[in-house]
């Protein structure tokens, strides 16, 4: 079996924090603007695919086709799309800025599909990674207002937010745990809903969107993105022998 040469460290004396989980939180500026018109875009999105599925409007969960990109060609779409394309580029080029090296900045970012959801009434989106990309993105389109979503007599703070379960997760089913591996809590880490807020993170890690009650639906644009060489391969380093 061969490995890539040059790609594993030689580590020296002293204390390593390895393998880390990049995420990236954005705000877009113009969300104010732009979001409502989004929504009622959406809508009428979603009514049209209710019916051509044959399945009711009304139901607490809704999960559009993965051509948005394709399907929504206003101006406000446009600019919303513009900023999820600067968010990818500027969290890919932080987290992979040790592995690139210098002068390696120039790219393409492929949208391989981009969907809406609304949900309400307790709907949940359960625990599942994405596929077939290197990068996902969640945005909030809209969602009520902090207070009012997070006084929910059940949910309370959790309520409607985007929680992110980290690649340690697992290792903590029934293992041992005391002050020793402390550094391995807490497993999962909680993004909260608030519109124009953009979360992009690697397409491996598991996430979930928890049970949402509110008056307003809760209104997320989500991607799958991959990233390549403006020119040339995608290679960074030579396969040589183990």
């Amino acid at each position: 079996m061969g490995c890539e040469a040059g790609l594993a460290m030689s580590l020296a004396a002293g204390f390593h924090d390895l393998w880390p989980t990049p995420l990236g939180i954005h705000q877009f500026d113009d969300a104010d603007q732009v979001n409502p018109v989004l929504a009622r875009a959406l809508g009428a999105l979603r009514l049209a695919q209710c019916s051509a599925r044959g399945v009711s409007f009304d139901a607490p969960f809704f999960a559009s086709d993965d051509d948005l990109l394709r399907r929504l060609q206003l101006p406000e779409g446009q600019r919303l799309f513009k900023f999820f394309v600067e968010s990818l580029r500027d969290t890919v080029t932080r987290a992979n800025a040790q592995a690139w090296g210098p002068g390696r900045r120039a790219m393409q970012i492929a949208i391989e599909g981009m969907w809406f959801q609304c949900s309400r009434a307790g709907a949940f989106h359960d625990v599942h990674t994405h596929g077939n990309c290197s990068w996902s993105g969640v945005y909030i389109v809209q969602i009520d207002e902090t207070s009012v979503r997070e006084a929910h007599p059940t949910y309370g703070v959790g309520n409607g937010i985007t929680r992110f379960i980290g690649p340690a997760f697992g290792r903590l089913g029934g293992a041992h745990i005391d002050l020793g591996n402390a550094y391995l809590q807490p497993p999962h880490c909680d993004v909260a809903p608030r519109p124009g807020i953009l979360t992009v993170f690697p397409a491996w890690l598991a996430h979930q969107a928890m049970p949402y009650e509110g008056a307003s639906d809760r209104i997320i644009i989500s991607f799958n993105a991959s990233i390549h060489a403006s020119h040339g391969s995608d290679r960074l380093h030579a396969f040589g022998a183990t």
